[in-house]
C-alpha cells in the first residue's frame, strides 16, 4: 500500500541570509572592543617576548618541552594540562549560572576573529546599508575593487593569524625567516595554511553560522541557567504593545509600550534574531542590542534599560539572587582547584627518575655468590640549571649498586641514561622482589626522586 504523493516546491532548509550587523557605540561595545584588543594582543604578541635567552613561550614538541616564562614543563606534567581543562569547564560553569554566556560575548575567539573581520568589512565597504547596497549591485569596477581590497585583507591577515599560531611551536624568528626565504618546512607550510585558512573561512563567511550549528555550548547552556542568572532580556510588561509613534505624542494614552519597534536591536545583532522574542539559544550575550535600545530610548527621551542584563526573577518582580547553592559551590571548588594547581606546579619535583629492566636476561648468578640484575635508568632533570646526582639502592639486605663514576651529570631539561647493575646476595631472597633506586643532587639536596624496580632471583 501506498501513501499520498507529496510535492516539495522547494529544500529541506532556507539558503542563509547574509548578516550585516549594524555598527553601534556605547558601554558594552566598548567593553567588546577592549577585550578583543587584549586578547588579540596577547595572541600575537607573547610569541615575539624573549625569556632568558629563549622564547618566553614555545611548546617545542620534538624536544618535549613546553616553556611558558620561567617554567618547563615535560610529558611527565601531562596531568597539569588535564588540571587546567578541568578549571576552565569549571569556571565555564560558573561564569554561565552567574551571568549567561559572557565567554561567548566577550572572550570567545570565533566572537572576537569575527569582530575583526568585521571591522575590516566595514572600513572597506563602508557601514550596513552599505555594504547591502554594494552587494545588491551589478559588479563594476568600484565593486570589484571593494570586494579584492577586502578579500586581500582577510586573507593577509588569516595567514598573519597562522604564521602565529605555528609560531607557539617552532621559534618565531626562525620561522619568519623560513618564510621570507621560502623554506618553510611541510608540517610548518600545512598548518600556517590550515589554521589561516580555518580563520578565514569562519570569521569571514560563516561567522554566526559556527555559533548556532557547530558549537556545542549553545546547546547545552540551558543546563546551567536558572531563574536567577543574569542574562540579556526584553522587558515585556513595559515594552508592550509596541509600534511607532511620534515624539511629542502620549504613547500611553495610545495604548502602546516603550519600544517604538524601531528595529535597530535586530539590526545590530551579529546572529540576526529578535532579543523582543525572548530568550534563543542564538544569543551570544554580546549585549549590542542592550547599547542599541539605550541609545533609541535616550533620543526618544524615555528610560533606559528596556532591554538590560537582568534576570527572570528579576523580571518578574522578584528578589534577584546572586549567591545560591550553584554559584557558591562552583566557586568554591573553582577556587579549591585554582589553589591547588597553583601550589602544585611551584612545589613540584624538579628531578625524575624511570628504572627499567634490561630484557636481554632476567638475572645473572655471579661466581662470588651474589645475583645481578641489569636496568637502564633514566634522570630527568628539569630544572633551568646543570646538577649532579648520586645514586642509591634500597630495599633488600646486602644490595650493591654499580654504575660508571661516583656521581651522574645532567644538564638543565635533559635527560641522562645510563646502565645500573644491582646485585643481591643469593640469600638474601627467592624469585623477586620490589627495590628502590633513588637520586639527588649533590647541591641541593632537597632535589630527589625515587623509582621502583623489581629484582629477580632464581628459586630453589
Amino acid at each position: 500500500m501506498s501513501g499520498p504523493e507529496v510535492q516539495v516546491d522547494g529544500g529541506l532548509y532556507a539558503a542563509r541570509q547574509k548578516i550585516y550587523p549594524r555598527e553601534i557605540d556605547g558601554r558594552f561595545q566598548h567593553l567588546r572592543t577592549a577585550a578583543a584588543w587584549v586578547l588579540l594582543g596577547i595572541f600575537y604578541a607573547i610569541p615575539w617576548l624573549r625569556w632568558n635567552g629563549r622564547q618566553a613561550v614555545l611548546f617545542d614538541l620534538p624536544a618535549r618541552q613546553f616553556h611558558i616564562f620561567g617554567l618547563t614543563l615535560w610529558p611527565q606534567d601531562f596531568y597539569y594540562l588535564t588540571w587546567l581543562l578541568v578549571i576552565a569547564a569549571l569556571a565555564l560553569f560558573f561564569f554561565t549560572a552567574l551571568a549567561g554566556r559572557l565567554f561567548c560575548g566577550y572572550a570567545c575567539p570565533q566572537t572576537v576573529w569575527t569582530e575583526t573581520f568585521l571591522w575590516m568589512e566595514r572600513l572597506v565597504e563602508g557601514s550596513r546599508t552599505q555594504q547591502m547596497k554594494l552587494a545588491r549591485a551589478p559588479w563594476s569596477g568600484n565593486k570589484l575593487l571593494r570586494k579584492g581590497a577586502k578579500q586581500s585583507l582577510w586573507i593577509t591577515f588569516s595567514l598573519w593569524t597562522g604564521f602565529t599560531f605555528v609560531g607557539y611551536f617552532t621559534p618565531i624568528t626562525e620561522l619568519a625567516g623560513a618564510v621570507l626565504h621560502l623554506a618553510t618546512g611541510p608540517w610548518e607550510t600545512f598548518w600556517v595554511l590550515f589554521y589561516g585558512g580555518a580563520t578565514y573561512v569562519n570569521a569571514g563567511f560563516m561567522r554566526e553560522q559556527v555559533c548556532k550549528y557547530m558549537c556545542p555550548y549553545a546547546r547545552f547552556q540551558s543546563a546551567m541557567f536558572d531563574r536567577d542568572t543574569l542574562i540579556i532580556t526584553y522587558d515585556e510588561k513595559r515594552g508592550e504593545p509596541r509600534g511607532a509613534r511620534k515624539k511629542s505624542a502620549d504613547y500611553k494614552a495610545q495604548g502602546l509600550g516603550d519600544c517604538v519597534d524601531c528595529t535597530v536591536c535586530v539590526q545590530v545583532c551579529p546572529t540576526g534574531i529578535d532579543i523582543r522574542e525572548g530568550l534563543q539559544y542564538e544569543c551570544i550575550a554580546c549585549a549590542a542590542c542592550i547599547d542599541a535600545c539605550d541609545e533609541v530610548m535616550d533620543k526618544v527621551g524615555y528610560p533606559r534599560g528596556l532591554i538590560r542584563y537582568d534576570t527572570q526573577s528579576g523580571i518578574d518582580g522578584q528578589r534577584k539572587r546572586v549567591l545560591r547553592p550553584r554559584t557558591i559551590i562552583y566557586a568554591v571548588l573553582l577556587t579549591l582547584l585554582a589553589i591547588g594547581f597553583g601550589y602544585s606546579i611551584t612545589h613540584r619535583n624538579l628531578v625524575g627518575i624511570d628504572v627499567m629492566r634490561d630484557r636481554n636476561a632476567l638475572y645473572r648468578e655471579r661466581p662470588d655468590g651474589t645475583v645481578e640484575n641489569v636496568y637502564n635508568m633514566k634522570i630527568l632533570n628539569k630544572d633551568s640549571k646543570a646538577h649532579e646526582f648520586t645514586i642509591t639502592g634500597s630495599g633488600l639486605p646486602g644490595l650493591q649498586l654499580d654504575y660508571t663514576g661516583e656521581t651522574v651529570w645532567v644538564g638543565p631539561g635533559q635527560v641522562q641514561g645510563l646502565p645500573v647493575r644491582i646485585r643481591v646476595p643469593e640469600d638474601a631472597l627467592e624469585g623477586g622482589a620490589d627495590i628502590q633506586v633513588s637520586i639527588q643532587a649533590t647541591d641541593q639536596p632537597e632535589l630527589r626522586a625515587t623509582g621502583k624496580a623489581r629484582f629477580i632471583a632464581p628459586h630453589d
